[in-house]
């Protein structure tokens, strides 16, 4: 007698959903139904002590780099709306530096790669809903981007947000888009497929992919690392860097104590009593910096042998069915990251890159760091931190009440970031605009608890 489908899974399939989300979704509601938390315990684990260091890499065959990266691609995550920093529209159409949004430099890195080593290197975007049309018509201001052979884009899927009482399908009559979440990034491999854009690479001559969040400015394909990850032969890579103590609640890099595998454990994915050592960058050096070297036929044949779908570990989030509303009804989220592919393709592999591969803007703090002349653009459109920074960008904290949306951040930056190329921290509390050619230099900590607004003038210089 046939199986009643789980009703969640239903609506996802009346939904449209592909094969393999379908498989994915279902394997998930499966694994917390049956009990499976999601949580990874720190006795399940000891810490990665050693890893290949790509700065000590040996130098490519130039014939090598050029084979590799004329069958390589760049898939882009842009799927985000930066609603933590108060957008309405896509989070890679913010301006960044020097006029140019996160696509603009995506656009511009790729154009360039293209030119100099003369290889097809297509752009490739992972969209939401919700960020492809403005993307797409922004990235047709960079002329020659679309000449490639394989299409632009493909989408991300959704998946139904679960009551957490009794895990059926959350419901949500005012907004019924509330109904739905995104299924993580680990939805990266399904949507592939799904999309037919994997048969599209594959079928064009693509082997290699580069893949990582169209936020982290620190993300360019390196044409040296390819090389190396094309001659290791290992079906997946993920680049790690150190953890300093701001890296406290990403996710690092483990090995099962079980069997010595490779895994990547996430906040939510930690006990609460084990949140001591997972915050403790002394043992768990490393953070995943997100971005990923796929080879694309193994991720097929990876695909073909699991039945379609990776049987990635499951991260649980539990929130309300409206996230502004803390009394509407509370939800499960069935997510997974695309990193946690480490802990079950046989032959994935981890190495350690610079910090400087690891730039990403995820509030108005880094915002204002990377605006700042403590960053500058290179000449292959690259933004890196100003000579002189010492490896390390300027810690800052601003006052969340006041400028953690960014149109309140603009407003009080008005004239532009100040200078931040000598700064080690700038800590600003309470309500605080910034004149024009304001330098801050050393430790800097700027406090106003008075009414209004406190105005530092133009041309000041703040020392610490």
């Amino acid at each position: 007698m046939a199986s009643v489908e789980h009703p969640a899974v239903a609506k996802l399939r009346a939904d449209g959903a592909g094969a393999p989300a379908v498989q994915a979704f279902t394997r998930a509601v499966d694994r917390i139904a049956a009990g499976e938390t999601g949580l990874i315990t720190e006795r399940e684990l000891d810490p990665v002590t050693e890893l290949p260091d790509a700065e000590a890499l040996p130098p490519a065959a130039p014939d090598a780099v050029a084979a590799a990266l004329d069958r390589a691609v760049v898939i882009k995550l842009n799927g985000g709306l930066g609603t933590s920093m108060g957008l309405t529209g896509p989070k890679a159409l913010l301006e960044v530096k020097e006029g140019r949004t996160f696509l603009d430099l995506i656009a511009e890195q790729v154009l360039h790669l293209r030119a100099r080593t003369g290889a097809r290197l297509p752009l490739v975007l992972m969209h939401s809903f919700a960020t492809r049309e403005p993307s797409l018509a922004a990235l047709a201001a960079h002329p020659g981007i679309a000449e490639q052979d394989v299409p632009q884009d493909f989408l991300q899927g959704r998946v139904p947000k679960l009551r957490a009482e009794d895990l059926e399908p959350a419901e949500h009559a005012p907004d019924p888009a509330l109904e739905w979440a995104p299924p993580g990034h680990g939805d990266l491999y399904a949507s592939l497929v799904s999309s037919g854009m994997l048969a599209a690479l594959l079928d064009a001559g693509y082997r290699h992919a580069f893949v990582s969040n169209a936020d982290n400015l620190g993300a360019v394909l390196d044409p040296e690392l390819l090389a190396w990850f094309v001659a290791e032969k290992t079906p997946f890579l993920m680049e790690v860097a150190d953890r300093a103590p701001a890296d406290r609640k990403g996710g690092h890099l483990a090995r099962r104590r079980d069997g010595g595998g490779l895994v990547l454990r996430e906040l939510a994915q930690a006990p609460d009593a084990d949140l001591g050592s997972f915050q403790d960058t002394g043992r768990h050096r490393f953070f995943n910096t997100n971005s990923l070297w796929i080879d694309l036929p193994a991720l097929e044949e990876a695909l073909r042998v699991s039945g379609g779908a990776l049987d990635l570990p499951l991260i649980v989030n539990r929130k309300t069915v409206d996230p502004k509303d803390p009394d509407s009804t509370p939800v499960l989220q069935l997510e997974s990251a695309m990193g946690a592919a480490i802990d079950v393709w046989p032959g994935a592999e981890a190495i350690r890159v610079p910090r400087a591969r690891y730039a990403p803007v995820k509030t108005t703090n880094d915002l204002l760091a990377v605006r700042s002349d403590a960053f500058e653009v290179t000449e292959d459109h690259r933004v890196t931190l100003a000579a002189g920074r010492d490896g390390a960008p300027p810690l800052i904290d601003l006052d969340a009440e006041h400028y953690k949306l960014l149109g309140a951040f603009e407003e009080r930056f008005a004239a532009g970031a100040p200078s931040l190329v000598g700064c080690d921290t700038l800590e600003v509390v309470g309500d605080v605009g910034f004149g024009a050619g304001v330098v801050v230099e050393g430790r800097v900590r700027v406090v106003h608890e008075g009414p209004g607004r406190r105005e530092i003038a133009d041309g000041s210089q703040l020392h610490g």
